[in-house]
């Protein structure tokens, strides 16, 4: 990488129409930014304030040769969905920042929803000055007033106040190894003011972050050994692949093809595969098919291989026993994972892909059959609850024939992600797109990469699991535009999340991002009406007024587009609305009637249906 870019000096050689923030000496904040360069960051989300203004001088700076620059959100947890989607789509560590008190109380949902789903991300937030504590200075967050660093202990994988500018480099780099290692997750730093704008303790980064934070190839190799065994003396061996598993899918589906083991997945896991692949029967889980339960509950079966899955309500069917019985071998990078199934017949951890380039060298291709039988030309309807309504006619379009065109209609390097409610329950159980290849992975718009060694984690759906807040899909179909610029990204959303975070569809504006936010408008919580419905409880506080999104997005610059059949679908120029460096939205009046599956969740909550 060029030096003069990673460096801390000031371009005194640029002239503004204005003054700029002018410093003769690098700040500590020009040394944090100096850092995320080094990594290949290209943007900090965030919202700016008194607090945290030297850390977006430092920005625009950077901004000015080329490095990391601000991406302004419009509300901070909107910030923070910023951060996780561009993590997803990068591989990289996403960076928000706030400033102080409800600066950095804003971002707590979106900080929580990347720690319980493994999201690395580095949080920044500041602090007034540090002789100030205690004196009632405004917005302050520190143990004296609002105590936000104790707030975010909670929701970090690493929580730190920085007290001396020598503590930068290595609270930062210790930060930045605890959101990559096993568990992932955010990490936080709070920095006052004045230490934030003194000068930078060194001239020039002291380390190779590059160095520090890649990931290890280690693997538990007594336990990789013991499953080999257990592999070799079993005849009916079953996959279950989890949402963690994006690094390693290509050598995963690899072993799966050679011992001809089908597979079913996670909610979260899905993504990851192609939907039309011959082995695959279905997701198990929340919103998942009836194939996939029906796979894991053959008397015959010897192993059940559960791999990266955390074993939460979602992901396991409810902690059922299908699953989580002696059959079970847990293969996790994650302790706390594997402590979440204490029956398994054996736990193996370490790095997924070291795992399965074992299991493949040490694998034969068998020669015997698994017992399963399936047609090499199954189509993934063949899974459906009710495949007619998944090409129903009908208007209003049902939320099933939506999916339907969704997956027909927009190009094979679409991400797709879906938000909290009925969103992500239509979306696992009846959306499929075409022309997704099961070996060789595109995923990053025509560039090739080897099998099994991709730079993200993310597929072609991504959502998120336990902590699941509203609007998490908008601000991540940002950050993910923004992480890669060259595909495509469908937000599909409901009304009720687009009224909680819709503002963030200006950020797409500002940028130019080419997200499709997809909005199935039922005017109603949905996911609310439907489980009040189910289980006889009181009909109260879901309805929400017919909104007219489509002219709220003509309204903030974006194009805005009403569908009430599959005739207007059909009628969408989806190439050019696909083209187009700009966001665009599609008010989908959705059939309210249509019951999204959600058994799983009404069975957790008491209510039998």
């Amino acid at each position: 990488m060029n030096s003069r870019r990673v460096g801390l000096a000031y371009d005194a050689s640029y002239e503004e129409p204005y003054p700029q923030a002018v410093t003769e000496t690098p700040q500590v904040a020009d040394l944090i930014v100096s850092y995320l360069e080094q990594m290949g960051i290209e943007y900090v989300f965030g919202v700016p304030g008194g607090a945290i203004e030297p850390l977006y001088n430092a920005l625009a700076r950077s901004s000015r040769r080329g490095g990391p620059r601000p991406m302004v959100a419009r509300h901070e947890a909107g910030a923070a969905f910023m951060a996780d989607g561009y993590t997803r789509e990068t591989g990289k560590i996403g960076v928000c920042c706030a400033t102080s008190g409800p600066g950095a109380t804003n971002l707590i949902t979106g900080v929580a929803c990347a720690y319980d789903n493994g999201i690395p991300m580095l949080v920044i937030t500041g602090q007034p000055s540090l002789p100030s504590f205690g004196k009632r200075a405004l917005q302050e967050s520190a143990c004296t007033g609002i105590n936000t660093l104790g707030m975010f202990r909670h929701c970090t994988r690493y929580n730190s106040l920085i007290s001396h500018p020598e503590q930068i480099e290595s609270k930062l780099i210790t930060a930045l190894q605890r959101a990559v290692r096993a568990p992932r997750g955010p990490v936080h730093l709070s920095i006052p003011l004045d230490i934030m704008k003194s000068p930078s303790p060194v001239d020039a980064p002291s380390y190779d972050i590059a160095d520090k934070i890649r990931p290890t190839s280690l693997l538990d190799a007594d336990a990789t050994d013991e499953l080999i065994n257990l592999i070799k003396r079993s005849t009916n061996i079953r996959l279950l692949i989890g949402g963690s598993c994006g690094e390693a899918i290509g050598s995963i589906l690899q072993f799966a093809a050679l011992r001809d083991i089908p597979f079913v997945t996670t909610p979260d896991g899905k993504g990851l595969i192609n939907p039309a692949h011959p082995l695959f029967r279905g997701v198990f889980g929340f919103a998942g098919h009836a194939t996939a339960k029906q796979l894991l509950n053959d008397d015959k079966l010897d192993l059940i291989l559960a791999v990266g899955t955390s074993m939460n309500e979602w992901t396991s069917s409810g902690w059922s026993d299908t699953l989580l019985n002696d059959k079970l071998v847990h293969i996790d990078e994650s302790a706390e994972h594997l402590a979440r199934s204490p029956m398994a017949r054996l736990h193996v951890r370490g790095r997924l892909r070291s795992i399965f380039d074992r299991l493949i060298e040490r694998t034969h291709k068998t020669t015997e059959s698994s017992g399963f039988e399936y047609q090499r030309h199954q189509t993934s309807e063949g899974m459906l609850a009710d495949p007619k309504k998944h090409t129903s006619p009908a208007n209003p379009i049902t939320p099933q024939r939506l999916m339907y065109d969704l997956g027909r209609l927009f190009p094979s390097s679409t991400r797709f992600l879906a938000d909290a409610g009925n969103s992500v329950a239509w979306s696992i159980h009846y959306l499929n797109p075409v022309d997704r290849r099961s070996g060789e992975r595109r995923l990053g718009g025509g560039r090739r990469r080897e099998s099994g060694r991709r730079q993200t984690d993310g597929g072609w759906l991504r959502l998120t699991m336990d902590f699941a807040p509203m609007g998490w899909a908008i601000g991540g179909a940002i950050g993910t535009a923004a992480g890669n610029p060259d595909v495509p990204v469908v937000c599909i959303t409901g009304d009720g999340s687009l009224m909680m975070n819709g503002q963030e569809l200006s950020v797409a504006v500002a940028e130019g991002l080419t997200v499709i936010f997809v909005i199935l408008n039922d005017q109603a919580l949905g996911m609310v009406k439907h489980g009040q419905r189910l289980a006889g409880a009181e009909q109260i506080g879901y309805q929400l007024p017919t909104t007219d999104f489509a002219a709220i997005a003509r309204a903030m610059g974006a194009d805005g587009y009403t569908v009430r059949s599959p005739e207007d679908m059909e009628a969408l120029d989806i190439d050019a609305i696909c083209k187009k460096k700009g966001p665009s939205l599609l008010d989908v009046y959705i059939d309210p009637e249509e019951v999204p599956p959600m058994n799983l969740r009404m069975q957790i909550l008491g209510t039998d249906m």
